[in-house]
């Protein structure tokens, strides 16, 4: 048997309550597996006889361990990929699967696939670029929120709850890096919640389903968070379509009645499937039409979110905006919509004016 120590892990949810999440370090014999988390580091030791459901994901970047202990389904992510190998021979050991899957948001690093969910889901060819695609990709970048959008006072993190949702930030995706996922996956789940909530087929539907095109580059901003506004983490991310009939097609099925809410509906069950937990299959959320002062579309969802080890109330909130060759999708965790709805009704106007305007991109 292997014999490892792999480092800078975090866990979730903590082994006791209140507990470190990191940093954490794996510990592996014949006999036991060791976790070593905080500082100073506190030890939890548990023998493979009861370790059980064992999965090592391998990411583009990252890997994911979950694992079930005395119940409880923990999931340890890592950010990159150093140990892989070890790891994986210590999960095959112990009679574990590993798996490889695209990231697909995101707000879901651990179980989501390559693409934010309100991308359409289906695999299309990819067009011979010219020399448009550097000018293309980088107008996508440029027109996610930055620092300078947001008021004195917010942070960036790696490490908030939007991380199982979001993609890592400035990294960039083209159709080129996408693959069909898993069978039976998270993402397959929260394909369905939202096919059933909105009422359209899987062959039919673009967000999810079948129907769906692959944008030519999408791309994410930093996770920015604060404490003022009842808590608030947000992020965007935008995506560039080879045509803009793509994104009218796109903008048709999320006019459908209980878009955004069926959207933040799904997107939950990806986040809170990170965290080894079951969402309620009935749509508990309220639809948001943010209001817009400049051309173009956005709709948008208001979910209530319960986390693990959070005391607080908090609801997701997920809208997208579409113009022309964009689709921006703004995701935010909020402990209080009504205070945060003005901050990001203008974010999602910022969002927009750069979608429409070659004048207006962040800087």
């Amino acid at each position: 048997m292997t014999n490892i120590r792999s480092e800078d892990w975090s866990v979730r949810p903590p082994f006791v309550a209140n507990g470190p999440t990191s940093p954490v370090a794996l510990l592996a014999d014949d006999a036991t597996l060791t976790q070593l988390a905080g500082i100073p580091p506190v030890a939890w030791q548990t023998p493979w006889s009861e370790v059980t459901n064992i999965e090592l994901v391998r990411f583009a970047h990252q890997m994911a361990l979950f694992a079930t202990v005395g119940g409880v389904r923990y999931c340890w992510r890592h950010r990159d990929l150093e140990g892989f190998d070890d790891v994986r021979t210590m999960v095959l050991e112990h009679g574990g699967v590993v798996t490889r899957r695209r990231r697909r948001a995101g707000v879901f690093a651990v179980v989501a696939l390559v693409l934010l969910a309100s991308v359409a889901g289906g695999i299309a060819a990819w067009f011979n670029r010219t020399n448009n695609g550097a000018r293309e990709l980088a107008d996508a970048k440029a027109v996610n929120l930055t620092a300078k959008d947001l008021p004195a006072g917010w942070g960036t993190t790696t490490s908030g709850v939007l991380d199982y949702l979001v993609p890592p930030a400035g990294h960039v995706y083209t159709s080129t890096t996408t693959t069909a996922p898993a069978k039976n996956s998270p993402f397959d789940k929260a394909a369905a919640l939202f096919q059933n909530c909105i009422g359209v087929s899987n062959d039919r539907d673009r967000v999810y389903g079948a129907a769906g095109q692959m944008p030519d580059y999408q791309v994410s901003s930093p996770i920015f968070f604060t404490s003022t506004l009842g808590g608030i983490e947000l992020a965007s991310t935008a995506q560039y379509y080879r045509t803009a009939t793509m994104v009218k097609s796109d903008t048709k099925e999320m006019s459908m009645k209980n878009f955004g809410s069926c959207f933040t509906q799904s997107s939950v069950d990806l986040i809170l499937t990170g965290f080894g937990l079951s969402n309620p299959k009935t749509n508990v959320g309220t639809n948001w039409h943010p209001l817009t002062f400049i051309k173009g579309w956005s709709r948008g969802g208001i979910v209530p979110v319960t986390i693990p080890d959070v005391s607080s109330s908090l609801e997701l909130v997920m809208a997208v905006t579409t113009a022309g060759h964009y689709e921006v999708t703004l995701s935010a965790l909020v402990g209080n919509f009504k205070k945060s709805e003005i901050l990001l009704t203008g974010l999602i106007n910022t969002l927009l004016s750069r979608m429409t305007s070659a004048t207006s991109k962040a800087v």
